[in-house]
C-alpha cells in the first residue's frame, strides 16, 4: 500500500536538505585548508559568514596559507622524521622557520597526509641526527600475572580476535623525537593548535557519516600521533582543538577505542598518566568555566560527555597495564529469564527493572572488568573527577542511566569518574525506586485478589530471641515471596513502642550481627591478629544459615544501613564474581601467606629442604587435624622447584573457593536475592561495596562537628555545646566509638565521613542527673544542661557504656 502525503514529502526534503547541509560545511572546510588566496571575507574573524571553527579562530601568528604548503616544498604529502630534520635545519641556517610551519600547517590539518605520516616502515634517520635524543619506551614486559592473561583471554570471554596492540603502522618513538624538538618553537605550537582546530571537524564527520575507520584501519594513526603532543593540556588547546578532538574521538567505533586502550597499555607509566591527566584538565576546565543546573545539566555538555568517554579509554589502558587476573572467576548463579511477563513489564517499567548487570562496550571488546584489576598502572582513585562530582545531579543521571540510554548520557555509564558518595546516591535512588514499586504491585494485588498484603518487610523480634524470630521470618519471606525482600525494612521489637524510621532497622542489624558472628556458634572463625572472620569449613549450620546472613548483608545495602561487619576482601571480591587466589591470603590468613611466599623464593632445595607433599593438612570445629589431598593421591607427590607455583595455587584455592563452597555459595545466594537487580555490582568495585556495608572507619570528629545542628535553645556558642565537643575530643577512640553507637545506632562513618552524618544536638531540659538520650533513626542527641564540664562528662560516659536496649529511643 503506497502513501503520498505532503507530510512524508517534507520529512524526505528535510533529511536530505540536512545531509546536503552537512556535505555543504564540509566542502567549506576542506575548501579553506586548500585556498591559497582566501578571500577576504573567509579570513575576516568578524565577518558573520565566517565559521565559528574556522579563521576566526586562528591564532594571529598565523594566516590560512600557513595551511597550504609553498612551491619550495608542494611535493611534502606527508611527514616522515628525516623530511622534518632537513626542513628543520634549513630553517635554522635561514632563521627563518615560515615554511616548517607552514608544511606542520598543512599536514596536520589533513587527516589523508596525516595517516600517511611517520610510518614504521620508513628508514630510520634518527643515527643521523644526533640532536635528536630517543625517548622511546621499553614497553618491558609487565608483572607475570599481567602477560598470563594476555594469553588467557578465552577464559576471560575476549575477543576472539588475537589482537597484538602494537601492530600500529606508526613510529611512535620518532613521533615523540619530533615533538620534543618541534615544541620548543613558539609558532610551531600555533600551527599545531590551528591545524588541529581545522582537523577536528572533518575527523568527526568522517568518522560519523563515512565510516572511515572501518575502510581504512590506519585512520586511528591521527589520534596516535595527536595524542603524543605532550602539550595538549596547555591552555591553548582546551578552548577549542581539543575539545572537537575529543568529540572526535568519541565517535571511534569500540574496535578502534580497543586497539587504542591495548596500545597505550604498552606505554611507561608518564606517558600514560600524561594522557590521563589531559582528559581530566579538559574536564575540570569545562566544569569551572560553566554553570550548570537542572535546565543545563552536565550531562549535555557536549565537551564534558566526550572527554569522559576518552577518559574510559585511558582506564582500560591503565587496568590492561597493570596486574590483571582475567581467570578466577565465580560461576554466577543468577536465575535464568523466564519467558513468562513480569508484573513490571506488565506495567511499563522493565526498562527501570532489567535483571542482571550491564556490560560496557569497551569491557566486552577488551574482555577485562575492573573487578579483574589487583593493581592497575594509575590508582583508580586518580580517575575520580571532584569538579565533576560536584555539579551532577544524580536523581537525573540515574534517570538517563536507567531509562535514556540509548538517547541520553548517564555518568553511571562511566563509574570510574565518580567518587563513592556519588554513586552511592545514584545506588540509593535505584533502591527507593524499587521500594516503591512494590508498594505500587502490593496495592495491584490489593484491588486484584481482595487482599491487604503488607508494603512493607515488617519483622517483629522479641530481643531474647532476636536470632530465632528474625532468621525464621526471613527464611519464610525467601521461600514463599523473594520479592517482599525488595520493600522497605520496618523492624518493631515485641513489647517496645517507637516508630521504625532507621534506627530501630540499624539497632536490629547491630544485634543480629552480633549474635551471627559470636565464635561460640561456630559458623566463623575469628582471627585475634587480623580482627577478622573467615567461613568456618566444618561448620554444624546448614546452609540455610549462611543464606539468611547473606540476605541480611543485601538488606543492609538496601535499606542504606551501616553493618559493623569485618570480612577481609576477598569476600567482596568473591561476592563480586571473582574467586579467591594465592594473593588475597594476605589479609584473610597472612601467615599462611607468609608461608607460601618464602616456599616460591625459596633458593635452596625445596623437595629435599621443605619436605612437602601436595596433602595438606588443617583443623575442624573441634581442633582435629584433617588431612586434605590438593591432587589425587597429593601425599606421594612431594613439592619441587618445578611445581611448587601449582602447589600455592591449589592450597590457595582450597582454604579460599572449595573448602568453604558450599557455606559461601549459600551466603552469596542470600546476598543477590537483595542486590540481585541492583546496578551495584556494574557501579563499585570490591572495596567500594565494603564501605558500603561496613562505613568508614575512619571517624573524623572535626568534621563532625562542623555539620552538627542544635535545637531547643542551644547553639554552638552555648558553653554547655564548647564542653560538650571538648569532652569528645577528649575522648579515645573506643569511648568515640560508644558515642557514635549511642547516637546514629552504629560506631562507623558513612560513606563519605562523619562530615555526612546530619546529627542534631537538642536541649532537654536544665541541670539534673539524668543521663542524656538519644533518638538513633534521627542520629538526635537529647542533652540536659549540666551545671559543670565535668558532671557532662560523667553522665555522658554513664549513658554511651550502658545503652544497649536503653536510652536510645
Amino acid at each position: 500500500m503506497m502513501f503520498d502525503s505532503p507530510a512524508l514529502h517534507a520529512g524526505i526534503h528535510r533529511s536530505c536538505l540536512q545531509d546536503a547541509v552537512k556535505a555543504l560545511e564540509l566542502f567549506k572546510i576542506n575548501a579553506k585548508l586548500c585556498n591559497p588566496h582566501p578571500s577576504k571575507r573567509e579570513s575576516d574573524p568578524l565577518h558573520p559568514d565566517s565559521g565559528a571553527n574556522g579563521s576566526a579562530l586562528l591564532d594571529s601568528k598565523m594566516s590560512d596559507t600557513d595551511l597550504c604548503p609553498t612551491k619550495e616544498h608542494s611535493d611534502v604529502h606527508c611527514l616522515t622524521e628525516n623530511t622534518i630534520c632537513m626542513i628543520l635545519s634549513s630553517c635554522e641556517e635561514e632563521g627563518d622557520y615560515s615554511a616548517l610551519i607552514r608544511i606542520i600547517g598543512s599536514v596536520f590539518s589533513n587527516a589523508d597526509a596525516l595517516i600517511k605520516s611517520f610510518r614504521k616502515d620508513e628508514p630510520n634517520t634518527s643515527e643521523n641526527h644526533d640532536s635528536f635524543k630517543p625517548t622511546v619506551d621499553k614497553h618491558e614486559k609487565q608483572s607475570e600475572l599481567t602477560s598470563e592473561m594476555m594469553g588467557a583471554s578465552s577464559a576471560a570471554e575476549a575477543p576472539t580476535e588475537v589482537f597484538n596492540p602494537c601492530e600500529v603502522t606508526v613510529d611512535i618513538d620518532a613521533v615523540r623525537r619530533v615533538y620534543d624538538r618541534l615544541l620548543n618553537i613558539d609558532q610551531v605550537e600555533a600551527a599545531l593548535v590551528n591545524a588541529l582546530v581545522y582537523l577536528t571537524p572533518n575527523m568527526e564527520l568522517d568518522l560519523e557519516y563515512l565510516d572511515v575507520y572501518e575502510t581504512n584501519p590506519d585512520y586511528l594513526n591521527i589520534f596516535i600521533i595527536v595524542m603524543e603532543n605532550s602539550n595538549l593540556h596547555s591552555p591553548e588547546y582546551l578552548e577549542v582543538a581539543l575539545p572537537q578532538f575529543c568529540k572526535a574521538m568519541s565517535k571511534l567505533p569500540v574496535s578502534a577505542l580497543a586497539r587504542l586502550s591495548k596500545l597505550w597499555s604498552r606505554y611507561d607509566l608518564p606517558h600514560i598518566r600524561r594522557m590521563m591527566e589531559t582528559f581530566q584538565q579538559l574536564i575540570t576546565f569545562t566544569v569551572i568555566s560553566n554553570e550548570y543546573d537542572s535546565s543545563n545539566l552536565v550531562n549535555e555538555d557536549e565537551t564534558v560527555v566526550a572527554a569522559t568517554k576518552c577518559l574510559k579509554v585511558v582506564f582500560y589502558a591503565s587496568i590492561l597495564g597493570g596486574d590483571v587476573d582475567y581467570e578466577q572467576n565465580e560461576d554466577d548463579d543468577e536465575d535464568s529469564d523466564s519467558e513468562e511477563l513480569t508484573l513490571h513489564e506488565l506495567l511499563g517499567e522493565e526498562r527501570l527493572y532489567k535483571k542482571g548487570p550491564r556490560i560496557d562496550p569497551l569491557e566486552k571488546e577488551l574482555g577485562v572488568r575492573p573487578v579483574d584489576s589487583r593493581k592497575p598502572l594509575i590508582p583508580f582513585e586518580d580517575f575520580i573527577n571532584e569538579s565533576l562530582n560536584d555539579v551532577v545531579e544524580m536523581d537525573k543521571d540515574f534517570t538517563f542511566f536507567k531509562v535514556d540510554a540509548e538517547s541520553k548520557f548517564s555518568f553511571q555509564s562511566c563509574p570510574f569518574i565518580l567518587n563513592i558518595i556519588t554513586k552511592n546516591q545514584g545506588l540509593y535512588y535505584d533502591n527507593r525506586i524499587r521500594m516503591y514499586s512494590e508498594r505500587r504491585l502490593t496495592a495491584l494485588y490489593s484491588m486484584v485478589q481482595g487482599q491487604q498484603p503488607s508494603p512493607y518487610l515488617k519483622l517483629k523480634v522479641r530481643r531474647d530471641h532476636i536470632i530465632d524470630d528474625a532468621l525464621v521470618r526471613l527464611e519464610m519471606v525467601s521461600m514463599e515471596n523473594p520479592s517482599d525482600l525488595k520493600k522497605q525494612l520496618f523492624v518493631e521489637f515485641e513489647g517496645e513502642q517507637g516508630v521504625d524510621e532507621g534506627g530501630v532497622s540499624k539497632e536490629f542489624f547491630q544485634l543480629v550481627l552480633e549474635e551471627i558472628f559470636n565464635p561460640d556458634i561456630g559458623m566463623f572463625t575469628y582471627d585475634d591478629d587480623t580482627k577478622l572472620f573467615w567461613f568456618n569449613s566444618s561448620s554444624l549450620e546448614n546452609e540455610a544459615q549462611y543464606t539468611l546472613i547473606g540476605i541480611v548483608l543485601g538488606l543492609a545495602i538496601y535499606n542504606n544501613c551501616i553493618l559493623d561487619v569485618h570480612f577481609p576482601m576477598v569476600v567482596y571480591r568473591k561476592l563480586m564474581g571473582k574467586k579467591g587466589n594465592y594473593l588475597d591470603l594476605s589479609d584473610s590468613h597472612p601467615a599462611l601467606y607468609q608461608s607460601l611466599k618464602e616456599l616460591l623464593h625459596y633458593t635452596g632445595g625445596v623437595e629435599k629442604d621443605m619436605m612437602l607433599t601436595f596433602q595438606i593438612s588443617h583443623t575442624d570445629l573441634f581442633g582435629n587435624p584433617v588431612l586434605h589431598d590438593l591432587k589425587e593421591q597429593g601425599d606421594q607427590i612431594p613439592v619441587t622447584k618445578e611445581n611448587r607455583q601449582e602447589f600455592v595455587d591449589l592450597y590457595a584455592d582450597y582454604i579460599l573457593n572449595k573448602s568453604v563452597d558450599s557455606q559461601f555459595r549459600a551466603f552469596k545466594k542470600g546476598f543477590l536475592m537483595v542486590t540481585n537487580e541492583s546496578p551495584m555490582k556494574y557501579l563499585f568495585r570490591p572495596e567500594e561495596v565494603e564501605l558500603l556495608i561496613c562505613g568508614s572507619r575512619k571517624l573524623d570528629f572535626e568534621a563532625l562537628e562542623k555539620t552538627t545542628e542544635y535545637d531547643g535553645g542551644y547553639s554552638k556558642d552555648s558553653q554547655i555545646i564548647k564542653d560538650f565537643w571538648a569532652t569528645i575530643h577528649s575522648f579515645g577512640e573506643d569511648q568515640k566509638r560508644l558515642f557514635l553507637q549511642f547516637t546514629t545506632g552504629t560506631d562507623r562513618a558513612p560513606v563519605g565521613g562523619l562530615g555526612k552524618l546530619k546529627m542534631i544536638i537538642a536541649k532537654n531540659g536544665s541541670d539534673t542527673d539524668r543521663l542524656p538520650t538519644s533518638h538513633t533513626c534521627f542520629n538526635a542527641l537529647l542533652l540536659p544542661e549540666y551545671s559543670t564540664k565535668e558532671k557532662l562528662k560523667e553522665r555522658l560516659l554513664k549513658a554511651i557504656t550502658y545503652a544497649k536496649g536503653f536510652g536510645m529511643l
